[in-house]
């Protein structure tokens, strides 16, 4: 299971880092703008991105099938260190110093918590009734971000739009272990399911923020915000609606909040960076 988050991981990190640069390279658009998407279907850039994401989706698949969500996700939380070292690559530039620490800080609050939480499985499905409260939040929230996003620039709206990312994708990551739950040789009742209607338009919504996020900043602020957001919220989901248990030693509970504090840590160092100058160019 943890090699095929990892494997999951790095593919996600190549496809953020081609999609990003290919983002950066279109007009400025806003939150939930569909003519972001439009331009970026004629980019090869960005076309390109999908091979790599493809694999991760499938690789993520397969470890949410053998594993508990709040084990997979914070696992691919990996990512976020390649995602940097690709993107320093592709653009020839010295890796920023406070985009390391950001992602240190996040990742190392992300690993105490998978080492304290002592997560065990739950249902492989959750009834469509679990699914209200959780999906209800997750929607407040990311609607909060989108709104906050237009009154912030630079590093601090990549970094909001990329937590209303990693809210979207964390609830499409529970769709996508619902939807493997429910597979038993029947692929036309599985693919007409609610689940599926449902994942296609969380993922939609998800990937047009993700993208918006990409133009704001440097590849670090998005990302990290998206990527600590993600496991996070996996994990809440995890507990309200497919039932999977936490530890409920008092010593652990206390480090779990630690943690959690020293996560937020790492999108606040990811959101506060200076943004750097950039051209707008046409492919």
């Amino acid at each position: 299971m943890i090699p095929l988050a990892l494997a999951a991981a790095f593919c996600f990190a190549l496809s953020s880092a081609l999609h990003q640069r290919a983002a950066q390279q279109q007009p400025p658009h806003g939150a939930l703008d569909p003519r972001l998407l439009l331009r970026l279907l004629r980019s090869r850039l960005w076309l390109s991105g999908w091979i790599p994401d493809s694999a991760g989706v499938a690789l993520q698949v397969a470890a949410l099938r053998l594993g508990p969500i709040a084990v997979v996700q914070p696992v691919m939380a990996s990512g976020l260190f390649m995602a940097i070292l690709i993107e320093a690559t592709l653009i020839r530039r010295r890796i920023a110093r406070r985009d390391l620490l950001a992602a240190a800080i996040g990742i190392a609050g992300l690993t105490a918590f998978l080492l304290l939480a002592d997560t065990r499985a739950g249902l492989a499905t959750a009834p469509a009734t679990s699914w209200a409260g959780p999906a209800l939040c997750v929607t407040l929230v990311m609607t909060i971000c989108v709104v906050a996003a237009h009154r912030l620039t630079g590093a601090a709206q990549g970094a909001v739009l990329g937590t209303a990312s990693g809210l979207a994708y964390s609830l499409a990551a529970a769709l996508v272990k619902d939807l493997t739950g429910r597979y038993h040789g029947n692929l036309i009742d599985t693919l007409l399911s609610w689940t599926s209607l449902a994942l296609v338009s969380v993922a939609a919504i998800g990937l047009l923020l993700n993208q918006t996020a990409f133009q704001h900043g440097r590849l670090a602020a998005p990302l990290t915000a998206l990527t600590l957001t993600d496991p996070i919220t996996s994990v809440v989901i995890g507990i309200t609606v497919f039932r999977e248990t936490l530890t409920t030693s008092p010593i652990r509970v206390t480090g779990l909040v630690l943690a959690a504090i020293t996560t937020a840590v790492g999108v606040w160092l990811a959101a506060t960076a200076a943004t750097t100058h950039r051209r707008y160019g046409h492919r």
